[in-house]
């Protein structure tokens, strides 16, 4: 191991130490040694089966690193994962059998928002804390009527402020905008509409894809038809690379920039030639090679990165979400306390709703009045350069 490597592997357990050992309730004769279980809805196939392949690498990489850390007072994390086949119903399935094995201490959601935000009721009836990995506001919100329901991925309203701060400091007056055709997608535009109206920049136009499309010219050329200074794309990673093709087919020369949501492999592959000098916005974590790591957090990162990267052979920027979804509901279990051997799925979700610390992804906070995480401070932008994403400046 070289020294590097040492040192931020020890500033990596260091930091799970203080995090975990805070709410440790037992004393020595007492010891829970109870497995921490923890269930996995994932998209494992179907359409949105390249995300639930990255879920559930981080999700095992992250579980094997804590069980191995020694920082859980003698217990260990066991993940139970279910495919819920990209699709809606089959997730409310598989959230239900959860919640009815007592074993289990929580949930992890993947990235699909109509799963998500169609467990919610039977999430609240069984009153089983579930972490979301999926970015539609309505995850959590209204958190009265979601009090289980927490989210762990950028929000719409922070992505379109930092898009619309770089668009700005760029002079970009007016833009086209691709969105996903879904309700993440109509958030988005919502978002930017409200952001854009504060400082003078205009949507000249707007097209929808949907996560089946293979081909995007169409829409790109509604978009170029009325020559926008810049073209915004808000969907999943796929159709943002399709659209980027589309774009230099289309000869347009406008910038390029892309919201959070289509985040994907730091290469960009084929698409590498028509992203190239696109513009992201993103948490660190995606290029933190290209950051010194100047605190035990930033070491963290950089350790998660580069292990993440020599298991799998790459990285994708949402593998960040579904580690610290497992370091959260760890932590709340261990700081929860409670009787050894048995699971309070009501003292775990009070404890989640005060979860406070610095993740892989960034600062993650929550609150009894914002069960969705991540910090704006967390978004920086990226840029595309030479086939990769790389920290813009």
């Amino acid at each position: 191991m070289t020294p590097f490597r040492s040192a931020t592997a020890t500033a990596l357990v260091s930091t799970l130490l203080a995090t975990t050992l805070v709410g440790c309730q037992f004393s020595e004769d007492e010891q829970d040694t109870s497995p921490i279980v923890i269930a996995a809805d994932l998209e494992l196939s179907g359409a949105s089966a390249g995300f639930g392949k990255v879920y559930r690498q981080a999700l095992e990489l992250k579980v094997e690193q804590l069980n191995a850390s020694g920082a859980l007072n003698g217990r260990s994390v066991e993940l139970l994962l279910k495919d819920n086949r990209s699709d809606a119903s089959e997730s409310l399935r598989n959230i239900v059998d959860f919640s009815n094995d007592k074993r289990v201490t929580a949930i992890i959601m993947g990235g699909c928002n109509e799963c998500a935000v169609g467990a919610v009721r039977t999430v609240n009836e069984n009153q089983i804390p579930t972490v979301a990995l999926a970015a539609a506001g309505a995850v959590v919100d209204p958190v009265a009527e979601r009090r289980y329901m927490f989210k762990l991925a950028p929000n719409a309203e922070d992505n379109a402020g930092a898009l619309t701060a770089e668009l700005r400091r760029r002079n970009i007056d007016t833009v086209g905008l691709l969105r996903s055709n879904d309700d993440y997608g109509k958030e988005g535009s919502s978002a930017l509409r409200s952001e854009f109206r504060k400082v003078g920049i205009q949507i000249l136009a707007e097209s929808a894809a949907r996560n089946t499309d293979t081909e995007l010219d169409g829409q790109i050329s509604t978009l170029t038809d009325v020559n926008p200074d810049a073209l915004v794309f808000w969907t999943p990673p796929e159709q943002a690379m399709l659209a980027a093709s589309a774009v230099e087919r289309a000869d347009y020369t406008g910038a390029l920039f892309l919201d959070a949501s289509a985040a994907g492999d730091l290469f960009l592959g084929t698409a590498a030639k028509s992203a190239e000098r696109a513009t992201l916005v993103f948490t660190q974590t995606m290029v933190i090679d290209d950051v010194i790591a100047t605190t035990p957090a930033k070491a963290a990162r950089r350790q998660w990165f580069q292990d993440y990267t020599a298991r799998y052979g790459g990285y994708h920027g949402s593998a960040s979400f579904a580690a610290d979804a497992v370091q959260l509901i760890a932590d709340a279990e261990l700081r929860a306390g409670g009787v050894a051997g048995e699971v309070d799925r009501d003292l775990l979700r009070d404890v989640l709703e005060t979860s406070q610390m610095d993740g892989l992804s960034g600062p993650i906070r929550m609150t009894p009045d914002n069960h969705s995480g991540l910090m704006p401070q967390a978004l920086t932008t990226l840029i595309a350069r030479n086939g990769r994403w790389r920290l813009a400046g």
